[in-house]
């Protein structure tokens, strides 16, 4: 006896199964999880600047804002830059009756309107680097002074855009460098950990960086010290325009950039950011050169002062990493070269035997070799000379044999 056809399901119902499935596929959740990229676009956000993510297609920089807008109870307003025309962002002129004697307005999109009334949201201008130049260019006012048309978008409104390189966008362009400036460009990569984990239903979550109220002040100050003390010693940092068309379509130092620089390097240090995320937000805004500069000009920012150490050599605590001990013991004997005097110059080598007792001696050949050439006629030679000497010789001998063995390496490489 053959068995009864099952009853017959309607397309309807059908579809209703389909839903519970993809409702279940959506069911994630959220964890608290380090994630340097993500902190550095949250921290850039707070900081309330425009901030654009470059990555490849499919990387997930549209889930990333909406996660962000989620996480952070934003409204999110999606606007596809390169579908748009000039009018939609410079605002389309409106005839009234008596245009002679009150003028064209121009009236803002349907989108804009909406961002007004709600009074705070987070605008993603997506698909940035397909927009043509006519677009970028009536961009430019929205994104500086948050203005379309007649309308001003209220200071709880955040930028935030993205953009493929030109390689892999559909009829891409580059992004002219007034566009570029107004930006901090953050490089979007896929973290393996993460998207496994996400895939397996559990998410890391964006929150906002909590600032400690009592470090506002202080925060400032560094930051203020930091730029204006780099920018001091390097004026040609202050504005360079890169030469070619592509490195203009990115970060860039210019006054505008340098104070987003300054902002951010105050946020973060009211948040007590890593190096690793204050990093990212300074190159993302003056570029890699400059901002690797402005980062090692902090870390000298903390070094003792050249003249503290020569008044005590023999109580000088020296950094024990080598490059910061090597940049305090160069800017002693620079203090020496700028006022040579017999016991300032004596205090500098009781300095350098403090640095071979306590550190590598490859690091006092290049300073023990300009203090000695300091030296005037009626300056007796100090012992400690002498108990430098072996310890600078030896270091030179290992540098000699291993500049040897590379050169015999790649003769042998050759052929």
């Amino acid at each position: 006896m053959p068995f009864p056809m099952p009853f017959p399901v309607p397309e309807t119902a059908r579809l209703d199964v389909a839903r519970q499935l993809l409702d279940l596929l959506a069911d994630t959740i959220t964890e608290p999880r380090a994630d340097t990229q993500l902190e550095a676009l949250t921290l850039a956000v707070a900081a309330d600047l425009p901030v654009l993510l470059w990555g490849e297609p499919g990387i997930g920089k549209t889930a990333a804002l909406n996660q962000l807008a989620e996480a952070l109870d934003l409204p999110l307003t999606t606007v596809i830059a390169s579908v748009h025309e000039p009018s939609d962002f410079s605002g389309l002129p409106i005839v009234g009756d008596d245009p002679a004697q009150q003028g064209v307005p121009l009236a803002p999109p349907d989108w804009a309107v909406r961002l007004v009334r709600a009074g705070r949201g987070l605008l993603f201008l997506d698909e940035l680097s397909t927009a043509p130049p006519a677009v970028q260019a009536a961009l430019l006012r929205l994104v500086l002074e948050r203005r379309i048309g007649a309308l001003q978008l209220p200071p709880g409104i955040r930028i935030v855009a993205a953009a493929n390189p030109r390689s892999s966008a559909a009829d891409g362009w580059e992004l002219s460098p007034p566009l570029a400036n107004r930006f901090v460009h953050l490089q979007w990569a896929h973290d393996h950990e993460v998207v496994v984990r996400g895939l397996g239903g559990v998410w890391p979550v964006a929150t906002l960086p909590g600032l400690d109220r009592r470090a506002l002040p202080e925060a400032v100050a560094l930051a203020r010290r930091a730029v204006c003390g780099l920018l001091a010693v390097r004026p040609e940092l202050v504005h360079r325009l890169p030469t070619t068309e592509t490195r203009r379509g990115g970060a860039w130092p210019s006054p505008r950039s340098w104070d987003m620089t300054l902002r951010l390097v105050a946020f973060a240090t009211a948040a007590g950011s890593s190096r690793e995320v204050l990093s990212l937000l300074v190159r993302g805004a003056v570029g890699d050169g400059p901002g690797l500069e402005l980062m090692a000009h902090m870390e000298r920012m903390d070094l003792p002062d050249p003249e503290d150490l020569l008044a005590d050599p023999a109580g000088a605590v020296l950094p024990e990493r080598g490059d910061l001990r090597q940049a305090v013991l160069d800017g002693v004997v620079a203090a020496v070269r700028n006022r040579p005097e017999r016991e300032r110059w004596d205090a500098a080598w009781a300095l350098l035997v403090r640095a071979l007792e306590t550190g590598a001696p490859d690091v006092l050949v290049v300073p023990a070799t300009t203090l000695a050439s300091l030296r005037r006629e009626d300056w007796d030679v100090p012992a400690a000379i002498e108990h430098l000497a072996s310890a600078v010789e030896l270091s030179r001998r290992a540098d000699r044999a291993a500049a040897r063995v590379a050169v015999g390496a790649a003769a042998g490489a050759g052929r």
